[in-house]
């Protein structure tokens, strides 16, 4: 009699201890989003928005800031929770990819050029999986 075995490919998380979850979490959002503002910029993007009549830069300042307080303070904000009840962390995954995700109508709405809108909007979209990677990482070393 012979078995057949099938090996499934998947992507293997690794388990992270939760600064280094969060941390790393940071440091690859804000390098996929330089990334992306590059190409963005190497596109003719200018990051020019108006805000009250003056024209203001995003990018590369916004690009560092909007890419590190948002992340870094969710993900800590549920790691430290997750020490007293571990599920927040696939709430915090949840929530935090669909704020990433509707955050995008901002930039939509602002009067940014094609390639900054498509650019940032991507910088959103980046922060998703970066976010849930960490959090399960973190689930992960957890259990």
């Amino acid at each position: 009699m012979t078995t057949n075995t099938v090996a499934a490919n998947r992507l293997s998380i690794p388990a992270l201890s939760r600064p280094v979850a969060v941390i790393g979490a940071a440091l690859a959002a804000l390098v996929l989003n330089l990334i992306l503002w590059g190409i963005g910029e190497a596109a003719g993007g200018s990051f020019l928005t108006t805000d009250k009549g003056v024209q203001q830069s995003v990018a590369p300042g916004g690009v560092v800031l909007m890419s590190l307080a948002p992340l870094g303070i969710g993900l800590t904000v549920a790691v430290l929770i997750s020490y007293l009840w571990t599920p927040i962390l696939r709430v915090a995954a949840v929530v935090g990819s669909v704020l990433s995700l509707g955050t995008i109508a901002l930039t939509v709405a602002a009067d940014f050029d094609t390639a900054s809108t498509i650019a940032l909007s991507l910088m959103h979209v980046a922060l998703v999986p970066v976010m849930v990677i960490a959090l399960e990482a973190v689930r992960k070393n957890i259990s």
